[in-house]
């Protein structure tokens, strides 16, 4: 006895095929569905409806359930698990969601970067979690209009190391903005990372342009050689070795500048915009030195391709002038507070303090990576002079 379904009034054309269809999943092949219903154009448009679906129709109201959406997904494999990422990534996959059952003849995704080990820091679903968490308004998480009394050569200096800031930002925001582009989503959890990243860098650039305009109608100077040295980052191809130059050497020696910045704020707006910029910036070393250190352990070989990213953009960049001397005036002058030579004594010891203090960030993650320790020291003294 065939299996029944009642429509009533319901139309096919008005969610009734959702009813049929409900009835028709709990047969096979071959068996048969009767359709009562009062609608007038029922038998018509079940004629239409199961001659698409690859059913047959009596005419009347019996429905023979065809195979054709069987054999739509006889070969059809699931997307992994959804619990957690697969060694490899299958590109025919496309944009499903991981652990989806992704029927076949989709297009291929056209992605660089499918082999987990080449992406991957187990850290990386806290750290997004953590981003998610933490997402500030810069029209609201700095109080812009805060009192402060700057003499106007210390604020020119400012204005110069927020420019500066905003320069080194730009490269920061278009790597991983690249690097979506060329990630398998499958990988969702270094995609959603990456895209926190790309939005704490278009904020840090707006806060920097606003601290520097808050009090003056121009920005400072850019230097060819600072611009060339952040070129380098952008050159750089492999998913690993951009994030090892931009995050853990760039980024992590950034941090260092962005507390020492807060440090010497001379005002509670300077002090602000560094202390939030900072606060993301540490996640994304985190997640660079993690990643590295991930495949590093996976292919310890792979520290020769590290050390000779590291060489071979010391190499590019030697005949450049680094580091323009604007911004380290700059820094000196921050520090220093004021002009009279003692201050400028303070302020020039302080900012030897900072490069000591940068090299010593960068040797540690160098070693935390897996270089010993002597190596670690002399690739952390080959980094770009333009600190990022």
């Amino acid at each position: 006895m065939p299996a029944t379904t009642d429509l009533e009034s319901l139309g096919l054309d008005s969610g009734g095929h959702l009813l049929v269809e409900r009835a028709l999943a709990g047969l096979r092949p071959g068996e048969r569905l009767t359709v009562t219903g009062t609608h007038p154009e029922l038998a018509l448009h079940l004629r239409a409806w199961c001659r698409a679906r690859g059913h047959v129709f009596d005419g009347q109201s019996t429905i023979t359930k065809g195979d054709k959406e069987e054999q739509r997904w006889a070969g059809a494999k699931r997307a992994g698990s959804a619990a957690a990422a697969s060694t490899l990534a299958d590109r025919s996959w496309g944009l499903a969601a991981r652990g989806a059952l992704v029927e076949e003849g989709g297009p291929a995704l056209d992605v660089t970067w499918v082999d987990r080990d080449l992406v991957w820091a187990d850290i990386a679903p806290q750290l997004y979690a953590r981003a998610a968490a933490t997402q500030w308004d810069p029209a609201t998480a700095v109080e812009w209009t805060a009192p402060a009394e700057v003499p106007p050569e210390i604020e020119d200096a400012v204005v110069q190391i927020m420019t500066y800031l905003v320069e080194n930002e730009h490269a920061a925001l278009m790597i991983p903005a690249r690097m979506l582009g060329s990630l398998h989503p499958h990988f969702r959890e270094v995609m959603q990372l990456l895209a926190s990243q790309v939005a704490d860098e278009a904020r840090h650039v707006e806060i920097f342009t606003r601290r520097a305009l808050l009090h003056r109608d121009e920005l400072g100077v850019s230097g060819a050689g600072g611009r060339a040295s952040l070129q380098s980052l952008l050159d750089e191809p492999d998913f690993t070795l951009a994030s090892f130059l931009l995050s853990v050497l760039g980024e992590g020696t950034f941090v260092d500048l962005l507390s020492f910045l807060n440090e010497h704020a001379p005002d509670p707006v300077t002090a602000a915009v560094t202390k939030l910029a900072g606060r993301d910036e540490a996640r994304h070393v985190a997640f660079g030195t993690a990643h590295t250190g991930h495949i590093v352990r996976s292919d310890p070989a792979f520290l020769g391709r590290l050390r000779a990213a590291v060489e071979r953009r010391h190499e590019a960049l030697r005949d450049t002038a680094g580091l323009n001397q604007e911004v380290y005036d700059s820094l000196v002058l921050l520090a220093a507070g004021s002009w009279d030579p003692a201050s400028i004594r303070r302020g020039w010891d302080a900012v030897q303090n900072l490069q000591h203090r940068m090299d010593d960030g960068r040797r540690r993650r160098l070693s935390y990576i897996g270089f010993p320790d002597d190596e670690a020291a002399e690739l952390s003294a080959l980094h770009t002079r333009n600190f990022m």
